[in-house]
């Protein structure tokens, strides 16, 4: 599998297998994302990417577990596994211990990027339905960039996030992180396919020597953020069926 070099870390394979879903990993089910983790293995998927708030860690952690097991492959640092950082967490004294309890669910010691989901926080919700993922408009607030980057900058240096990054920033919120970062994010997430191309996005994160990671590379077709302009594009179809290509071949 092609790898990207970064800034920090080690290199990460181009290709990698989202376990985001349009329920959350709700009606797949813990054992079923963990099936879907596996055949992706079994393809030849090396780079797993979560979130706290897909509900999918603990899945992912089973199928790395059983993938071991059975020697599919030879050991955890074959993989490359990122997750985020939710934004009920993203504010001064939860970061360290919303990763911890990623590396719970994952059953790991480390993950290999660690991304700051969204440039905004909400308040953190009651004890009481602590670890609920839902977004209360009213409950959005300003993110303490600063705050929130100091402590990602920590989570690196305990050797629990062997890169750090940030998703779906603009270049104004990355040209802000960086006036103040001692460590530069090595990645930024975004929405990228034919019709979400980026471009201004991309020419700034070259020049900053940030890795831009691509999401729903199709378009997310079914999923809440949807957009089905890749999948039904009458262009790529054409194209796909001159080359003897299927549509998702040619549309990433």
């Amino acid at each position: 599998m092609p790898a990207a070099a970064l800034g920090l870390g080690k290199p990460m394979p181009r290709l990698g297998f989202g376990t985001a879903s349009a329920t959350l990993g709700q009606a797949e089910g813990r054992a079923g994302v963990t099936q879907a983790v596996l055949h992706a293995l079994d393809a030849g998927y090396r780079h797993l990417d979560t979130a706290s708030s897909y509900n999918t860690e603990a899945a992912v952690g089973d199928a790395v577990a059983q993938a071991l097991r059975a020697g599919k492959i030879a050991s955890r640092d074959d993989l490359y596994i990122t997750t985020k950082l939710w934004i009920a967490d993203a504010h001064p004294g939860r970061v360290l211990p919303a990763l911890q309890k990623s590396l719970r669910n994952l059953r790991m010691e480390y993950v290999d990027m660690y991304l700051i989901h969204f440039p905004v926080s909400m308040r953190p919700p009651p004890a009481a339905v602590e670890g609920a993922i839902m977004v209360v408009k009213d409950d959005l607030v300003e993110m303490d960039m600063k705050g929130v980057w100091e402590e990602m900058e920590e989570c690196h240096r305990r050797g629990l996030a062997r890169a750090i990054g940030v998703s779906n920033f603009t270049c104004r919120k990355l040209e802000y992180l960086l006036s103040f970062a001692k460590i530069p994010p090595a990645a930024n997430q975004v929405e990228v396919h034919p019709y979400c191309r980026q471009n201004k996005l991309r020419a700034f994160c070259r020049d900053k020597g940030i890795q831009l990671c691509a999401y729903s590379p199709l378009g997310g077709k079914g999923a809440p953020w949807a957009n089905n302009s890749v999948m039904d594009s009458p262009i790529l179809k054409q194209i796909a069926h001159e080359k003897g290509k299927t549509l998702a071949q040619v549309g990433v």
